[in-house]
Parts: C-alpha cells; structure tokens; sequence
C-alpha cells in the first residue's frame, strides 16, 4: 500500500452531496430559539442574516443535499484533498496503531474553512448579496471567506479577534490581498464593540463579541448578509466533504478507523472528519471511538453547560441549546485562536449528549510538543488548532504501545502552521505560557445563561 492514498482529480471522485447526520440521529436537536420571544425562530426570522438557501439546509432533516456544480467547480482547485500514512510518525513512536491523516492545508486558504466559505458565498451571491461580514478567530476563517469572496465577486469586512489580530499580521494581510477588509475587534465601528471598550479598554476580544459586531453589521444593510465559519448546522453540513473522501480513500487503501480524532473550537472541522463515519455507524456500520479535542483554556465540551445560549456576547443572535461556557465569557489569548469560542455546535454537544463522542481537553505546550514532533516526522507543520489532534493522536498511538493492540487512528490535519509562526517561536524560546480561564469569570458566566422554561 503507497504511503499516499490519493484521489484522481476526476469528476466522479469529487462528492456530489453534502452529508446531513441530522436524519440519522436517534433524536432531533432542539429547535432556534427567537432572542426576544424565546419561541422557536421561523424561517423569515433568519432572512436578515442568511439567504434562504442556507436557512432551508440549517433546518433540514434530509440526508444528502446536492453541492451545486458552481461549489463543485471551485472544490476541483484543491479537492479531493489528500489521505496520507503517518508511517514515519508511526516509525519514531514505536507503536503498531496505523496513523492517518485527511490534510486539508492544500487549500488555497490553508485550512479546511474554504469548504463551507465557497458555499456560503455561492448561495449569497445567488440571493443578489452585494457584501458579506463576518468574525475570524486565529483568521482561517476570516482568510477563507475573503477568497470566496473573491471568487464570486462579493464584498467581504471581518471582525478579527483582537489578540489574533495582533498575534498574525500575515492573516490580516492574506485577507486584504483577497479584497476584504480586517478589523480588530472588539471595535469603536458598532454599538456592541464599544459597549465592550467602555467595560474593558484592554479587551484581548472573542469570537462572541466579533460575532456581535459582525451580525449588527450586517442586520443593518438590506445588501448585506451575515456569514458564519463554524457551530450552525449549515456550516458543519459543508465540511462532510472531508469525512466522505477520507471513508472513500480508507476504502481504497482497505481499511477503517478504529479511532477518529479532531479538534474543536466550534465544531466545523470536527464535523467535517467525524460526522459522516458516525452516521455510517448509526446506520448499522462500523462504530468507531470519536475523540473531540479542545483547549484546557476554553473547555466548552468538558467543563461547559449543555443549556441554551447566545452565540455571541451582545445577544444579537438566536439562542441554541450547546455545551457552553457562557456568553459573557472572554476565553484568555492563548494561540489557538481558533478555538477561543464559548460554545460548541449544537449538533456537536448533541452528540455528547448522546454518548456517540468523547471529549478531552489539553494544554497548549503540550500541544505544541506534539507539532514539533508532527513536523520532524512527516514535515508538514500543523496550525495550532490542529495540534490538538496531533496530541490525542499520539496519545492514542501510545496506548496502542503500551496495550499491544493494532488499532487504525484517523484525524483531520486540518490546516498548516505558516501563519502561526511566532507561536512556534515562543514555544521554542520557553515563553509560551499556560493561560488559565479564570474560575470566578467562569461561574458567573455560566450564571448568567438565558433561563429559558423548557430545560
């Protein structure tokens, strides 16, 4: 077996649908509820942030939805994305686990976001949307939608959490290359962004308190939608593409995985790998162990509540039911910046819920540790996002080690480390620090979460 199992880039290795795991989950998620009524939100409630193409595949219970052959074509730049065998990684921990990886930094953008960003882009511009806003955490996002933009002539201004912002110039530079504005956020252009400066000038920001500024941006402006990376269904639904190539190329290369390992911010690229071999084993397939990873510093799955909440601080947002840590509350600027949000997908915390994943929560050094040792196996640099399913990779590797047991390992690398530069430069010069959420903020976030009557 080649160390590469690739697809041709040929038609009918492209996936020609998107894959909906709500039509085979044992139970529905908990429907949208309206900020102001908290009654379920109805389709024209969501018309001044999203196209009704995107609102339709956000309440749809229909298996496979058909990715329109515009979406298609610009995939061909980049997908099928690559499989790779980590036999050199397999080779330096000494264990007999076969490792995998779906690498989704060959995208023009270099990460996974390109896969929903086109997408949403597609159905805006369809709908007559002159200009789209938007919030980017470490900047993939922001990045990728700035290129979607481009593709389809659309206008783009993203709010970037201020520490990334200041942590990535080259992310902010990437998205002006593109033709989008960057903003650091929280800031002085929205009501919400100076309600934040007036209670804390110093505020590092958050994707809650970006996503504020962007939804009032666009709530504004009949020619202006909102458009999201991550945590809506429509979103998650976009990504399956990387999940269906990487069951197709296991397949090729006759095998499956025993173990499934992502990292989560707000769910999009874990969703993406996990969702369609979770689905497969709803239907009566293989049932793979699926390991959710997330930051120690922002722990929504293992410390958060499963209740509903705002996905944004300035509760301009429908609320959802999802593990969170409250909207109130400001993760610290660790360098994941993609995973600082304080919520999780309501599909992801719905799978929690029912006992189909597991979640771990790590350390950002020693996330860290475990890119480094990535890089000098297999040579690819992994964003530090994506550190954190290098680590529970190689800690599941290990246990393979250390049990005498075979298993097959797969994760999603879901961008490269180029941007992220400087983060590896504290890391190596012993000054990346371990940043702790603040217990007190914790509590009092959580206890100021909407009380909403049917929990």
């Amino acid at each position: 077996m080649s160390d590469t199992v690739k697809y041709l880039l040929e038609e009918d290795r492209l996936p020609r649908d998107w894959y909906n795991i709500v039509a085979d989950l044992p139970r529905p998620p908990e429907p949208v509820l309206h900020p102001a009524t908290l009654q379920p939100v109805g389709p024209q409630d969501l018309e001044p942030l999203f196209p009704m193409a995107l609102i339709q595949q956000e309440v749809s219970a229909e298996r496979s939805i058909e990715i329109p052959e515009p979406v298609r074509d610009v995939y061909r730049h980049w997908r099928p994305s690559p499989l790779y065998r980590a036999r050199r990684l397999e080779r330096a921990l000494d264990t007999p686990a076969k490792i995998f990886y779906e690498y989704e930094g060959v995208s023009p953008a270099g990460s996974h976001k390109p896969n929903t960003a086109v997408a949403q882009a597609f159905y805006n511009k369809e709908a007559g949307v002159k200009r789209l806003t938007t919030e980017t955490g470490a900047g993939q996002w922001g990045s990728a939608l700035a290129f979607a933009g481009a593709v389809f002539g659309l206008d783009v201004r993203v709010y970037m959490v201020k520490v990334s912002f200041e942590q990535k110039p080259y992310r902010k530079a990437l998205m002006e290359a593109w033709g989008a504005e960057c903003v650091a956020s929280p800031s002085i252009e929205t009501a919400a962004g100076r309600q934040i400066l007036a209670e804390h000038p110093n505020s590092p920001g958050s994707l809650g308190i970006a996503i504020s500024e962007a939804v009032e941006v666009a709530a504004k402006d009949a020619d202006t939608k909102y458009s999201l990376g991550s945590v809506l269904n429509h979103v998650l639904l976009h990504q399956t593409v990387i999940g269906q190539e990487a069951m197709a190329q296991l397949a090729m290369a006759g095998d499956y995985p025993d173990i499934i390992v992502g990292c989560t911010g707000g769910g999009s690229n874990f969703a993406g790998i996990a969702f369609p071999f979770i689905g497969a084993g709803l239907r009566g397939g293989p049932k793979p162990r699926v390991i959710a990873c997330e930051p120690a510093a922002c722990p929504s799955l293992t410390r958060g509540k499963y209740a509903y909440d705002f996905g944004d601080t300035g509760h301009l947002t429908p609320l959802v039911k999802m593990h969170t840590l409250g909207s109130a509350f400001v993760p610290p600027g660790f360098h994941a910046g993609g995973l600082r949000y304080h919520g999780m997908a309501p599909l992801v915390s719905l799978l929690q819920e029912l006992g189909l994943i597991e979640s771990r929560a790590l350390t950002q050094n020693s996330c860290f540790e475990a890119g480094i040792q990535f890089a000098r196996a297999e040579g690819i640099l992994p964003a530090p996002e994506a550190n954190h399913a290098v680590r529970v990779t190689i800690e599941e590797a290990l246990r393979c080690k250390a049990e005498g047991v075979r298993r097959t390992i797969l994760f999603n690398l879901c961008g490269h480390g180029h941007f992220d530069m400087q983060a590896y430069i504290d890391y190596r010069s012993g000054m990346l620090a371990e940043h702790a959420y603040d217990e007190s903020e914790l509590r009092t976030a959580l206890a100021s979460l909407p009380k909403i009557a049917a929990e």
